[in-house]
C-alpha cells in the first residue's frame, strides 16, 4: 500500500521551574514503505511551545527556525560524533519499528457501513438521484457499483475517490442518477477486503427520507408520553393506598 502513511513520536520534556518555561524535543519516523529510502527521521526541538530547530535525515543536518534555534544548529552541525550519531538513528531507530507497525497496520481490516439516501440532482438527463455512501473502512481499497432489477448498472454512475477521514479510515460516496419505474429494485453493493461476501443494500422508496425521520421522531415521542403516563398513573395509585379515610359527622 505505496500510498500509507505512518508516524510515531517519543516525546520528552523537561521542565525549567525557575522561569517557567517549557523546553522539550520530539522525534519521530514518518514513512510510505518498510523501505529504508522511504523512511525519514526528524528530531525537533522546542521551546515554550515553539520549534526553535529540527534536525531531518533527508536534509542530513539541523535547521533552525529563531535566533536562539539558528545558533544550536551551528554548534550541533559542527560536532561530527553527534551528528554521526543522528544520521545513524534512521536505521538503528527507525527501520526496526516501521517495520512491526507497518505490518500491525497492513493485517488489520475494519468492515464499512453504508447510508443509501436520495438526492435531487441539480442537472443531468434524470429526475432523481441515489447516493450511497460508505465510512469508516480500512484498509483502503474498495468497490462500490449499483443493481437495479439484480443486473448490474453501468452507466449515470459517478464516485468520489476513497477519502481519508485521517484516523486510518476511508469513507467514499456513490452518486446513481435514474428515473424511477414502478416495482423496481435498487441496490448499492460494496465488495471490501473486511467483508466475506459483498454488502448489498436496497433502497426503500416507499418514504422520502426526511419523512422517515418525521416518523420516527414522532413513533420515539409517543413512546415516552406513554412510559412517563404510565409512571404517573403508578404514582398516583400508590399515593391513594396509604391514605386514611376519617369519617365525617
Amino acid at each position: 500500500m505505496a500510498s500509507s502513511f505512518l508516524s510515531f513520536s517519543l516525546l520528552f520534556i523537561s521542565l525549567h521551574a525557575a522561569d517557567g518555561f517549557r523546553s522539550f524535543y520530539v522525534t519521530r519516523c514518518e514513512f510510505n514503505s518498510t523501505e529504508l529510502k522511504d523512511i525519514e527521521y526528524i528530531r525537533s526541538t522546542y521551546y515554550n511551545k515553539k520549534e526553535i530547530v529540527r534536525f531531518s535525515s533527508s536534509v542530513g543536518k539541523f535547521v533552525g527556525f529563531t535566533e536562539y534555534g539558528l545558533k544550536c544548529a551551528d554548534d550541533w552541525n559542527n560536532n561530527p560524533s553527534y551528528m554521526a550519531g543522528l544520521r545513524a538513528s534512521k536505521e538503528r531507530y527507525c527501520l526496526n519499528n516501521v517495520g512491526i507497525d507497518y505490518q500491525a497496520r497492513l493485517s488489520k481490516s475494519a468492515e464499512p457501513y453504508v447510508r443509501l439516501r436520495s438526492k435531487t440532482p441539480s442537472g443531468g438527463k434524470h429526475p432523481s438521484m441515489l447516493v450511497c455512501s460508505v465510512f469508516s473502512f480500512y484498509p483502503k481499497q474498495i468497490i462500490v457499483g449499483w443493481l437495479r432489477d439484480g443486473q448490474e448498472v453501468t452507466s449515470d454512475v459517478t464516485s468520489t475517490d476513497e477519502l481519508a477521514d485521517g484516523d486510518w479510515y476511508y469513507q467514499v460516496h456513490s452518486h446513481l442518477e435514474y428515473t424511477p419505474r414502478s416495482g423496481e429494485k435498487i441496490s448499492c453493493v460494496v465488495e471490501h477486503a473486511s467483508l466475506k461476501e459483498p454488502l448489498v443494500t436496497d433502497w426503500d422508496p416507499s418514504l422520502p427520507e426526511s419523512e422517515r425521520n418525521k416518523i420516527a421522531m414522532g413513533a420515539s415521542g409517543l413512546i415516552l408520553g406513554l412510559i412517563l403516563s404510565l409512571a404517573g398513573f403508578i404514582y398516583y395509585k400508590r399515593k391513594a393506598r396509604g391514605r386514611i379515610l376519617v369519617p365525617t359527622n
